[in-house]
């Protein structure tokens, strides 16, 4: 189980190392010109980062985390349906973002550097409510 617990690490440190950098490219893109090398490039970096990383590591996470909680018997805690539910709430950032880069893929961004900035605080509050969740276990 130690094997299953280090790579559901791993996969959820890669997967918050997306959902917190991705919203910070979005920043960075607002500001390059349409159909730029510097835009293209940006779209590149996006769909690869989002695609490559971010997609498999939540999977990885999800399924590697079920496999946890079903051995350990923990699904009818408190605290772990507090995780669950905030670990939905990253899910759904997740796909939120997956849309964001949509748009910028084809040119249809109309989100400012600020929405970014903020968006991109997101799954650090959530990422902290998990992490004291699944350490203190408080309720």
């Amino acid at each position: 189980m130690l094997w299953v617990k280090a790579f559901h690490i791993i996969s959820a440190i890669a997967w918050m190392a997306g959902l917190l950098y991705l919203p910070r490219l979005f920043v960075y893109h607002c500001s390059a010109e349409l159909k730029s090398v510097q835009s293209e490039t940006f779209k590149v970096m996006e769909r690869r980062l989002y695609n490559a990383i971010m997609i498999p590591a939540m999977f990885g996470t999800w399924f590697l985390g079920i496999i946890l909680v079903t051995s350990l018997g923990v699904w009818h805690e408190l605290w772990m349906m507090l995780k669950i539910c905030l670990l939905i709430g990253l899910t759904i950032v997740q796909f939120v973002l997956g849309e964001h880069r949509k748009r910028f893929e084809c040119d249809q961004n109309t989100r400012t550097a600020k929405y970014y900035r903020v968006v991109n605080e997101i799954p650090t509050v959530l990422m902290i409510g998990i992490i004291l969740l699944a350490v203190l276990r408080p309720v």
